[in-house]
């Protein structure tokens, strides 16, 4: 294959947990509700779907595990933001410490180790092909040979889509950032919306951080490596809206994708380049907030 194509079929696969966080923050930032706990919440997805995909020997239960688990996260979250009304960032960042310290604590506990977690049996991801892309020359070689949470996280993109857009749910959802006293007017209860975002934020999560995991069979502390805030970006150059968030996932996979070829063929020291993405991140908030500042103020 040329170089372009092992490049952007990297890329799909590293945009991938991108687009399950950022969805997952999607909901909640909609609901008016900034939730800076994304990283936390993929951190636990990926243990807790290593341990229990290695303890099942079972794929579906590793990942209806991480799912489980970090819809708990989420809803504890939820719990301290909405119903004890504590403040938003505060609780966000004791989520991702606390995820940070219990996944430590728990694979030393269970597994004797603070370190890398390799189970010598573990189930791998299969790998999907799509017969109608088969004799497509470039697509068949992008979008082949990716496991099913790829095509799963598109497929989320136009749910959480239809959900937000074409359903009353969505509605009363959007409505809680803009809209409360009407939302109320009709008696109904915002705070109900907002912690069924949080929820939803942490289904997202947790299988996008099971993704990490699964896809290479090991868990390394702290594996989540700021995507969960890249994800943030992600929702916030994407406008908030579903399409956009897919291009973002783009150009931030690309970023990374990128950083890793440019390490091996290049010969570029790796503490430099294993910073590309994030100084791409700055550069796109700075880029963001300056257009948006000009658009303010022409």
């Amino acid at each position: 294959m040329n170089t372009p194509i092992p490049l952007l079929h990297s890329t799909i696969t590293i945009m991938t947990p991108l687009i399950f966080a950022a969805t997952g923050g999607l909901f909640t930032e909609r609901a008016g509700m900034l939730n800076i706990a994304l990283e936390g919440q993929l951190l636990i997805g990926a243990f807790t779907g290593l341990v229990f995909t290695h303890l099942a020997n079972s794929l579906p239960i590793g990942i209806l595990a991480a799912a489980l688990c970090s819809m708990t996260l989420a809803a504890l979250m939820g719990t301290l933001t909405i119903q004890l009304k504590a403040n938003v960032f505060i609780t966000g960042l004791a989520t991702n410490l606390l995820a940070t310290g219990m996944t430590v604590v728990l694979a030393h506990r269970f597994f004797a180790t603070r370190g890398l977690i390799a189970p010598p049996t573990m189930p791998r991801l299969p790998t999907l092909a799509i017969p109608a892309l088969a004799h497509i020359p470039i697509l068949a070689d992008v979008l082949q040979g990716h496991s099913g949470y790829v095509y799963a996280s598109w497929l989320l993109l136009f749910i959480s889509w239809f959900c937000l857009y074409r359903t009353p749910f969505g509605f009363r959802l959007r409505a809680c950032e803009a809209q409360e006293e009407a939302l109320c007017s009709l008696g109904l209860k915002p705070d109900f919306y907002r912690f069924m975002a949080f929820l939803l934020s942490g289904l997202c999560c947790g299988i996008g951080g099971s993704f990490l995991s699964l896809n290479i069979g090991v868990f390394v502390p702290n594996m989540s490596s700021g995507k969960g805030w890249i994800a943030l970006v992600v929702i916030f150059l994407g406008r908030r809206h579903p399409a956009g968030l897919w291009i973002a996932a783009m150009l931030f996979g690309l970023a990374e994708a990128f950083s890793n070829y440019a390490q091996g063929m290049f010969h570029i020291p790796a503490d430099f380049t294993l910073a590309l993405p994030y100084v791409f991140t700055l550069f796109v908030m700075i880029a963001g907030s300056a257009l948006k500042n000009h658009a303010k103020h022409p």
